[in-house]
């Protein structure tokens, strides 16, 4: 018999979308009201669908940002056109399925949970049986969905396991087409965990570096527990940062394909790494020093605030990223008993606010190419740019003058053996802060810009040149 005398039925989660669209309402729902988690263990009493349909009736999902399996989508759409019927038949709740069939216009009738219960396993068979009938293939993606393909015609494989694959062709059902899944390799998860942005971190050894102790083992022995304790917190707040803006990523043109938004990685997975990781740094500053361990949850909740709240405010959200970066050089003080001078702290203040700036002005430039005015989930415009040019070059520029001023005062001069070697450092600050606002403007800055600069040559030569001048101001004789 023709294919396409068979109906095509469709599974959602997992398979049309690689996402959980329970998982995600609920998600959802908690940033919108956060009481309701103290509602959902009261809502699971009523079974799963009862849970689902508590949920689909508080916060459903935005059908056109879904990330969907486009090959298999290309396929259907392929099918369609052939004139074979289309189902989708989902334990999702009704009202979710109604929302993606809207969306895509694609399917001739929906299957969904509801009042007759959860539509899963056996009681979806039962379902397609009655409303379908028995020609039908079944295009899923898990275990859950053996029984359905026992009783179907073909099956239509969609990044399943190689145990569920065996399964399915054991049971010697016809396999129509197989499409392969997302990767979830552990390349995947360092880009989750952003492990590129752990050289943040590498501030913690500020204090230590402006103290020349650097050859004290015992102090290097501190901060490097501390830097992989604030490391592992920092990648757990990375990970729950991209679950909570999972919508606003979505419509960004880069942050689309982060794991969690494009979903090659899953949301419950996301969770418990970032559970995992957030225990671990917590045990490991506590053996730091007490102090440490205090200035780790300041960051946690100067982060978390930022994260869930403020950095949808225009302005407040550059100030507390610069106070975020500041507060990692104030933990390596506290973690090797080092007092930070006020110096470094004012200057720390005024380079990360143009740092933060210039984060967000390459957002903007990057709307702007793309013929867009606005982002989501942040209070700017693309016509904020002109005020924000000269706010972030005033910063960088104020940090200099704050390293002038440092170099000028009368502790600098006793301390220093060939102080006046630090106004080059100072022409060399000129160069590295102007070359980022430069690159920043021609839109080339596609990253944070302290891995941006990790990774251009010219940041390169110029942060190696001050500090060779700095270990050389406090060194070499006049």
């Amino acid at each position: 018999m023709d294919p396409v005398n068979h109906t095509l039925v469709v599974d959602l989660d997992g398979t049309l979308t690689p996402t959980d669209t329970l998982v995600e309402s609920g998600l959802k729902l908690i940033r919108r009201s956060p009481a309701a988690l103290l509602s959902m263990p009261f809502w699971l009493l009523s079974g799963r669908a009862g849970f689902k349909r508590a949920i689909a009736a508080r916060c459903g999902v935005a059908a056109p940002s879904l990330p969907y399996h486009q090959p298999l989508l290309d396929y259907l759409r392929a099918e369609k056109a052939r004139g074979r019927r289309i189902v989708l038949a989902t334990a999702a709740h009704g009202s979710i399925a109604a929302e993606v069939a809207g969306h895509l216009q694609l399917f001739d009738q929906v299957l969904a949970t509801g009042d007759a219960g959860n539509l899963k396993g056996a009681a979806k068979l039962d379902a397609i049986r009655r409303e379908v009938g028995a020609d039908f293939v079944y295009a899923g993606d898990s275990r859950a969905d053996l029984p359905v393909w026992q009783g179907a015609r073909g099956a239509i494989l969609v990044g399943a396991s190689a145990r569920t694959s065996g399964i399915v062709r054991a049971g010697a059902v016809p396999v129509e087409r197989e499409f392969p899944g997302h990767s979830r390799s552990l390349k995947v998860w360092l880009r989750a965990l952003r492990v590129h942005q752990w050289l943040k971190n590498l501030l913690l050894f500020v204090p230590l570096f402006a103290a020349f102790s650097f050859l004290d083992l015992a102090k290097l022995g501190h901060l490097a527990l501390a830097f992989v304790a604030f490391s592992l917190a920092a990648s757990a707040t990375y990970v729950v940062n991209d679950l909570w803006d999972l919508e606003s990523d979505r419509a960004h043109p880069r942050k689309r394909l982060r794991p969690f938004a494009s979903a090659q990685l899953p949301i419950l997975h996301g969770l418990a790494v970032a559970g995992a990781a957030l225990a671990t740094a917590l045990a490991l500053a506590a053996l730091v020093s007490p102090g440490f361990f205090l200035a780790l949850l300041l960051y946690l909740a100067l982060t978390s605030a930022y994260s869930w709240v403020l950095k949808e405010y225009m302005l407040v959200d550059v100030l507390m990223l610069s106070l975020l970066y500041t507060l990692r050089i104030q933990a390596g003080a506290v973690a090797t008993g080092i007092t930070a001078s006020s110096w470094l702290l004012a200057f720390s203040v005024f380079v990360f606010l143009s740092l933060a700036l210039i984060k967000r002005c390459s957002e903007l430039v990057s709307l702007q190419q793309d013929g867009r005015t606005a982002t989501r989930g942040r209070d700017y415009r693309v016509d904020d740019l002109v005020v924000l040019w000269p706010l972030g070059v005033g910063a960088a520029l104020s940090a200099v003058v704050v390293l002038g001023l440092f170099i000028s005062a009368p502790e600098t001069q006793a301390r220093y053996r060939s102080p006046d070697l630090l106004w080059l450092a100072a022409f060399g600050m000129i160069y590295w802060l102007g070359r980022l606002w430069i690159k920043t403007s021609r839109g080339e800055m596609h990253d944070d810009p302290v891995v941006y600069a990790m990774r251009d040559n010219g940041s390169r030569v110029a942060i190696l040149a001050i500090v060779a001048l700095a270990l050389a101001a406090r060194f070499l004789p006049r």
